[in-house]
């Protein structure tokens, strides 16, 4: 059974960067096995409604601005799955899950770069889905955990976002800078609460964890939820694993968390 994972997606020039994320990222596509398919959560694509995107194939989308004009120039046109969203709808219907389907929209950069890096061919059918902030992370989980049975036919699920996630906070100036202490504690909690499987404690998190309104502002939740989504995907094995994390400007988190 493939696991789901977590996988931050930093910021935009992430794209067109070498480092120790990227390759870290580029070496876990070529050894972790092929998935069939790939379900995929973005913080960049909000909905209040859940979204299932239904496209032959996507077109790329730039949710950004003011950067390098490279950027603008990297298409991934990925192939979409008519056969797994309707499988997805199927198992929404069944638990009562509501829904709607989008035929148009392309691949936001939460979506891209984490897929590039990964899969840089574009040759895995992707079915991508919305997040919904608004959702408490128990209900988050839920819709991860309705999918979780595609894993064993091998689709690989994943939440793309931050653990911790302030624009406000970041030293876009700072790149090499220490790792401000409230973000480390932060994770370091969110560690040990994933490792152990404690979702009474995850659920709440914005009122136990170590500066948590920092960490995952009221404002910035779309990056945070994409881990309860991933997370609830692996609920029938409850098994966590952090397999990367380091940190760009002070306190934005690249953090790979893989369940199951």
């Amino acid at each position: 059974m493939i696991p789901s994972f977590f996988i931050a997606h930093g910021a935009p020039l992430l794209a067109i960067e070498n480092n120790d994320y990227t390759q870290f990222l580029k070496e876990l596509g070529q050894t972790m096995p092929t998935p069939k398919a790939i379900v995929l959560f973005s913080a960049h694509w909000e909905s209040h409604v859940q979204k299932v995107s239904q496209v032959d194939e996507y077109s790329t989308i730039y949710d950004f601005g003011g950067f390098p004009e490279a950027l603008y120039q990297i298409q991934y046109l990925a192939k979409g799955s008519q056969e797994l969203s309707r499988e997805i709808e199927e198992l929404f219907t069944n638990q009562g899950l509501h829904y709607e389907i989008d035929t148009s929209r392309g691949l936001d950069h939460g979506a891209w770069i984490v897929l590039r890096m990964l899969y840089p061919n574009a040759d895995i059918p992707v079915v991508s889905m919305s997040v919904n902030p608004h959702l408490s992370p128990e209900e988050q989980y839920k819709i991860g955990k309705s999918l979780s049975m595609l894993r064993e036919n091998d689709i690989l699920i994943i939440g793309s976002g931050g653990t911790v996630h302030n624009l406000r906070a970041v030293k876009f100036h700072g790149d090499n800078g220490p790792v401000d202490k409230w973000a480390f504690e932060f994770d370091e909690w969110l560690a040990h609460q994933l490792k152990t499987w404690n979702i009474e404690s995850l659920f709440n998190y914005d009122a136990l964890a170590p500066n948590a309104q920092y960490a995952v502002p009221p404002y910035g939740k779309e990056h945070f939820a994409p881990l309860f989504y991933a997370m609830g995907a692996a609920a029938d094995q409850k098994k966590a694993t952090l397999r990367h994390r380091s940190y760009r400007y002070g306190n934005l988190s690249h953090s790979v968390w893989q369940f199951g």
